[in-house]
């Protein structure tokens, strides 16, 4: 009976209707099937990245603090530079102003003290009392000036025995300075008399007379220097033993103030000076960032690459440290300055960009082999399911051939059916269409030889 064209348009809208719903049921499902391939991957992916984080430095932070010394001296000044240049690449460089090296070394050594990084002078402490602490450089010379009075020349510390020194503060670096060289000389307050009193005040009792000498740790171009040292009443001492010292204090250099180089018309002074430096160092702690560990080094070269009095352009600051262990990779960060990416991309995005790849090497590295093995295993998954049904239908197609009754007709064609229509389920992708269609034309076959025998079974009823 032919159907109208009324009822013909009807069945062609249910007719696609199922097979909307059928497409939509099969896609939903292979996108349930590339899930359950991909979520393994994505998870094992993810733990990977985490284990690459735990062995990349995080980023750097934004801000530091630096202990310095007074702020009308000179270390609180360098501070001061060293903020600047680091403002440039987005860091905040706090400048704390301190007593100066003895405390600096005391908020160094205390985690809770807030402070990351510090200028010392050259001989206050070493590794051994401060660990955990590493260099960054050595920056710049700070020349020891001992003036005293008197006829007598003195070239030597050992002569100041029985005489009123003026050694500076308790806890002040020159004072340590002072003491650290002075016994070496076999002196003490035993058979001397020590004062602890510096700067001016030590500068006005040397020209009162009421000390004998003093030591001072200035740059030459200090006012208080530049005074005494053209005081007609008041000489320089001349450091016979300055090249020992060395030897023996790795911290000092032995310099030379040349004939003249304070004042060429007036011949100040008369005659080369030796004398012995301590090295200021620029030190932090271990765990400093290395990123920015290299700006500071950036920062030191800026502010204190220029040349000297006692010392010629280029020469600080050095990557050497006679007292404590250099920071790591900062003498490769000396030898080969900043990276490519820190040379032409901003501080921030360069940093990022080498974490990135940090991580991305060892995650390339294994995700890699996972893309491959994603889709060998979501081919195995499909043709699984293909080959468990041509098992099923070839163990009924078996048992169908040794058992000829008809009882069992109806059941074999009823399993056949099942089998069709979970078949018919299977989420397939078209690489694998040829498969399926041969799996569903041997389902077919199957089924016209039980649709012959029940013919046959039916007419041998008749």
């Amino acid at each position: 009976m032919e159907l109208t064209p009324k009822e013909q348009a009807a069945r062609k809208v249910q007719v696609d209707e199922v097979l909307g719903q059928r497409l939509s049921d099969m896609s939903v499902r292979r996108v349930q099937e590339i899930v359950l391939i991909v979520a393994p991957v994505a998870l094992l992916a993810g733990a990977l990245v985490w284990l690459a984080l735990q062995f990349v430095q995080p980023a750097p932070p934004k801000t530091l603090t630096i202990a310095t010394g007074g702020t009308s001296g000179g270390y609180y000044a360098f501070g001061q530079k060293y903020a600047t240049t680091l403002a440039r690449n987005g860091i905040h460089l706090n400048v704390r102003s301190t007593a100066g090296s003895i405390e600096n070394v005391k908020l160094l050594a205390d985690a809770n003290a807030g402070v990351d990084v510090a200028l010392l002078q050259g001989g206050i402490t070493n590794k051994k009392e401060t660990w955990g602490v590493v260099s960054l450089g050595r920056v710049f010379l700070e020349p020891l000036w001992v003036f005293y009075r008197g006829g007598e020349t003195i070239d030597r510390l050992s002569q100041l025995k029985g005489r009123r020194l003026a050694v500076g503060p308790p806890g002040s670096g020159t004072r340590q300075l002072a003491m650290t060289l002075l016994r070496e000389n076999e002196i003490s307050e035993q058979n001397a008399t020590l004062l602890p009193i510096s700067g001016k005040a030590a500068a006005d009792a040397l020209r009162d007379g009421d000390v004998d000498a003093v030591f001072l740790v200035f740059a030459p171009e200090a006012p208080l220097v530049q005074t005494l040292i053209r005081s007609s009443d008041v000489r320089l001492m001349n450091f016979a033993q300055a090249e020992g010292y060395t030897r023996r204090f790795p911290f000092l250099e032995r310099i030379v103030l040349p004939r003249g180089a304070i004042d060429l018309v007036r011949d100040v002074p008369a005659g080369d000076v030796a004398m012995v430096a301590p090295v200021a160092a620029v030190v932090a702690r271990e765990k400093l960032h290395p990123a920015l560990a290299g700006l500071l080094v950036d920062a030191m070269r800026e502010a204190h690459d220029g040349g000297g009095l006692f010392h010629r352009i280029g020469d600080f600051p050095k990557p050497r440290d006679p007292e404590f262990d250099m920071a790591d990779n900062v003498g490769r960060y000396y030898t080969s300055g900043p990276s490519f990416l820190k040379r032409h991309l901003p501080f921030w995005l360069a940093t990022f960009i080498e974490r990135m790849i940090v991580i991305a090497v060892p995650l390339a590295g294994a995700l890699v082999p996972l893309a491959r093995i994603g889709p060998v295993l979501y081919r195995w998954r499909v043709r699984r399911r293909l080959f468990y049904w041509y098992g099923r239908l070839k163990a009924l197609e078996a048992t169908v051939a040794t058992d000829r009754s008809a009882e069992s007709l109806n059941t074999y064609r009823a399993e056949v059916a099942r089998i069709e229509d979970a078949v018919s389920t299977i989420p397939v992708p078209v690489g694998f269409a040829e498969e399926y269609y041969n799996l569903r034309a041997a389902i077919e076959l199957v089924q016209q030889r039980l649709y012959q025998r029940a013919v046959v079974a039916n007419a041998s009823m008749g």
